[in-house]
């Protein structure tokens, strides 16, 4: 199927089918997928390729979430040279543009692998550059996307989605045996009811059965727990809490390249607050062992994925100085509390 008329999400799966699997077994490999909190539907697939080793079936069958996340690992270092490479180009580049990058990137060392992650990980992201991207898929044979295996359907943009005939007959068939069957139970008579006197003994007494009403949860914001000493500097409940700022998150060491420096500036989640300063965990691009993933990421202008820290930081800071990115939705913030 043609690259120009396959839906984003197909470019996806066979883009992930045409890096080679090492590659892709290798960094799924790199996740530390016990230690990090992940939605069931990206977590569980990425668990079974971890096991099973089976690629194909990853890319041809898993959730769109989970394959769109690996696809992304795999995308975000050759996207970030691309970018660089393109310079004040790099939000809407010219297919000329474009092409004549990842040439220079190619000569430079940067694989087939690694142009095509970025290229069908633009595409699925719906980036400015995706026509471009597309047509550099079709018209450069190195970068060629695998069809799906047989059994997987592949969506077209162009083409609407056929039924066999004889599986429409049998749908049909289905729906008025179904039909017919309603009728004949409605159109049964009532039983007669009992004389009372006309049996020796008398039937037990009926028990009403009450089937209970099952209602869906609905989703509410969880309240942090702080400890004491925490709750003494910093209120949980205050108007700044769930907000991402940025803000100078001190070092939890020294570090030896630059001994001098003892904080760096970064996007931080609020959760304590008060006039002295705020309570934060900060955002970090390196995932750790007491990290999870920042799911709105992209949503607050980040540039890349990144990982909140577990452990919390006080920072003494004025309120009104601080420079707010955003405020994390109900899941999100409840994904890290």
């Amino acid at each position: 199927m043609s690259n120009s008329t396959s839906s984003a999400n197909d470019i996806v799966r066979r883009g992930l089918l045409k890096i080679h699997e090492d590659v892709v077994l290798s960094t799924v490999d790199s996740l530390n997928l016990k230690g990090t909190r992940l939605q069931a539907v990206v977590g569980m697939p990425l668990r079974t390729l971890q096991q099973r080793r089976d690629v194909v079936n990853f890319a041809s069958t898993a959730p769109m979430a989970a394959v769109k996340g690996l696809l992304e690992l795999l995308a975000l270092n050759p996207l970030e040279r691309v970018i660089e490479v393109l310079g004040e180009h790099a939000d809407s580049p010219s297919f000329e543009q474009l092409g004549a990058a990842l040439d220079e990137l190619v000569t430079n060392g940067m694989s087939d692998d690694e142009v095509v992650a970025m290229l069908t990980f633009a595409v699925g992201e719906a980036f400015p550059a995706a026509p471009h991207c597309r047509r550099l898929l079709e018209e450069r044979p190195q970068w060629a996307l695998p069809e799906l295996p047989d059994g997987v359907s592949a969506s077209s943009l162009l083409t609407p989605k056929e039924v066999d005939a004889e599986v429409r007959a049998q749908r049909r068939l289905r729906r008025e045996q179904e039909k017919a069957k309603k009728k004949s139970v409605s159109a049964r008579p009532a039983k007669p009811s009992r004389v009372k006197g006309t049996h020796k003994h008398a039937s037990p007494p009926s028990i009403e059965v009450r089937t209970p009403e099952i209602t869906l949860d609905v989703l509410e914001r969880r309240r942090i727990v702080l400890t004491p000493s925490e709750l003494a500097q910093f209120s949980p409940d205050h108007p700044l809490v769930g907000s991402v700022v940025l803000v100078e998150v001190p070092y939890s060491a020294v570090d030896p390249e630059a001994p001098e420096q003892k904080s760096k500036q970064r996007p931080a989640v609020v959760v304590g607050a008060s006039d002295d300063g705020v309570l934060v965990q900060g955002v970090y691009t390196n995932p750790g062992s007491t990290r999870v993933l920042f799911q709105p990421w992209r949503r607050l202008g980040l540039d890349h994925v990144c990982y909140v820290e577990g452990v919390r930081v006080a920072v003494p800071v004025a309120l009104d100085s601080l420079e707010r990115l955003g405020r994390l939705a109900d899941d999100e913030w409840n994904s890290l509390i």
